[in-house]
């Protein structure tokens, strides 16, 4: 079991409990239990948190079936799931075969503001967002004061607090990332009064920012697993930095390495076997992994998450139980070929000397988009221990494995990549030094190191390290390949060869029905 605070302490109280997202961010509590009942002792405080927390792994307060969203299959609404496909079908590593709504525009990066499954992505950030400027506003020196939560309770009130903060402009960096110039609001908006403000861009990279920076003093070293430290924080920093080009038009790349220096030297170790980190056990003795979103295959059944990455990678012919889930295998999403390609393989895949290459199947290209043996088959993720065991799992489907936000290895990539790009602070020695910690690592010795970097070595280093990790999107917007015509991958754009697309792409549109929803929002251009 993942602790996950316990599994979020038998619900967390129900949290005061949203309900579906129609309005996105004016939601009111809907069940019987009131704030002066949740918040009314430390106890309450910190189950709450839990709720917190949970909104990441699960899609809503009844199980599998159930979903905080409204107007999205309660099975596709968890925010892995969602933001994984944004971030892999889009790009040169993932291709899915199921014909479900708004999947082929992914494939293709034809995707317009109707897009279901972009819009639920955008509403389930906006409804965690939602649900932590309740906690916000119900934590503040007064409310505390009016209940009689004093001392170290207050103390220890305030560190859930700054948790609470970091996941906030944690997904207010996912929506500013994927969909530019969101709706914004914080705790100091009522509910339900106004609609709200659309923000640009540069103002939100400009909040975040300042959150993290503001939470610096206050998160812990090191916190229980699973829940938000410095070092998470600093992580988040260095990525903001390294983006900050692409956010910003203005690049802040020496604070990129800054932010990745911290992390690296605050404790964290490679793990000596790669293969382990996605595990159903990956929560044991794992020196790397800084911050993760944890699942229970028994506790919290949810079809996204690792769950929908297990089962989509596999089908019956892959023998399921072989990864943990005997009743599983729905055989939907595998390679492009330019990934196993960028790992030297073409074909069928035998073995690799790198030991991240970790594909199934006899076939890398991809004829035809609807059939799932054209492509490799990513099996990264593995619902066993690392003795082969298969973990616990409610109707032999659902999975263990945590799913890692954030590992030491990107801080040593942004490292590599801050210098290659300018930044101060660093050292191309060192910077060699950590992409080859990663290489001797994947090669079991140093038969892999490299003697000089660029930045196609990084960018391909990075797709090594992260595939089916969710980073992809990102990275190639950041290398201007995201759009361009100069890289192409099978049907990009929608043509089997691939093609270049228009520049504007690079950020989703605002979901139509928000844009109806709030007179407030203004499209982004190209949609």
């Amino acid at each position: 079991m993942k602790n996950l605070f316990k599994i979020f302490t038998a619900t967390a109280i129900l949290m005061a409990t949203f309900s579906s997202c129609k309005k996105d961010l004016n939601l009111k509590p809907t069940n019987d239990i009131t704030s002066d009942v949740a918040y009314s002792t430390p106890a309450g405080y910190k189950q709450v948190l839990a709720k917190v927390y949970g909104s990441f792994a699960t899609t809503g307060g009844g199980g599998s079936g159930s979903s905080d969203l409204g107007g999205i299959d309660a099975g596709t609404s968890d925010f892995i799931r969602l933001y994984w496909n944004a971030q892999e079908l889009t790009t040169d590593e993932g291709l899915c075969v199921w014909n479900d709504p708004g999947v082929y525009d992914l494939n293709y990066q034809t995707y317009t503001s109707d897009n279901i499954l972009l819009r639920g992505l955008y509403t389930r950030s906006l409804y965690q967002i939602t649900v932590i400027n309740e906690f916000l506003r119900e934590s503040t020196p007064a409310k505390l004061a009016s209940r009689n939560i004093t001392g170290a309770d207050a103390a220890n009130i305030a560190v859930y607090v700054a948790e609470a903060r970091f996941l906030r402009a944690y997904q207010y960096w996912v929506l500013m990332d994927l969909f530019g110039n969101p709706p914004f609001i914080t705790e100091n908006n009522l509910i339900g009064t106004t609609a709200p403000q659309q923000i640009k861009r540069a103002d939100l990279f400009k909040y975040v920012e300042s959150e993290l920076l503001a939470i610096d003093p206050i998160l812990l070293t090191s916190n229980e697993y699973g829940r938000a430290t410095k070092a998470a924080e600093w992580m988040l920093l260095s990525r903001l930095y390294l983006n900050a080009s692409v956010y910003t038009g203005t690049d802040r790349n020496t604070d990129a390495i800054t932010y990745a220096s911290k992390v690296i030297a605050g404790g964290f170790s490679l793990h000596s076997a790669y293969k382990n980190l996605f595990l159903a056990d990956n929560n044991i003795n794992n020196p790397e992994t800084i911050l993760s979103i944890n699942y229970d295959g028994t506790l919290t059944q949810n079809y996204g998450g690792t769950t929908f990455i297990v089962n989509a990678s596999i089908n019956g012919d892959m023998k399921p139980a072989t990864f943990g889930v005997p009743n599983g295998g729905w055989g939907g999403i595998r390679t492009r070929s330019t990934l196993p390609a960028m790992f030297g393989i073409s074909g069928a895949f035998t073995s690799n000397p790198d030991s991240r290459a970790m594909f199934y199947g006899d076939k890398s290209v991809n004829d035809a988009v609807a059939v799932f043996t054209d492509g490799l088959r990513a099996i990264k993720f593995r619902n066993v221990n690392q003795a082969g065991v298969a973990a616990p799992s409610i109707g032999g489907t659902f999975c263990s494995i945590d799913f890692p936000l954030f590992r030491l290895p990107e801080a040593y990539l942004n490292y590599a990549e801050a210098v290659l790009r300018g930044g101060g602070g660093g050292s191309m020695g060192q910077a060699l030094t950590y992409v080859n910690l990663l290489r001797q690592r994947a090669y079991g010795n140093s038969s892999g190191n490299v003697t000089s970097l660029t930045l196609d070595n990084i960018l391909t280093e990075r797709a090594k390290e992260f595939f089916w990790e969710g980073y992809r999107r990102t990275d190639l917007v950041r290398f201007g390949k995201f759009t361009d015509g100069s890289y192409l991958w099978p049907f990009k754009g929608g043509v089997a060869a691939g093609r270049g697309i228009d520049a504007t792409r690079s950020i989703f549109p605002l979901p139509s029905a928000d844009l109806i929803a709030n007179p407030n929002l203004t499209q982004n251009p190209g949609y």
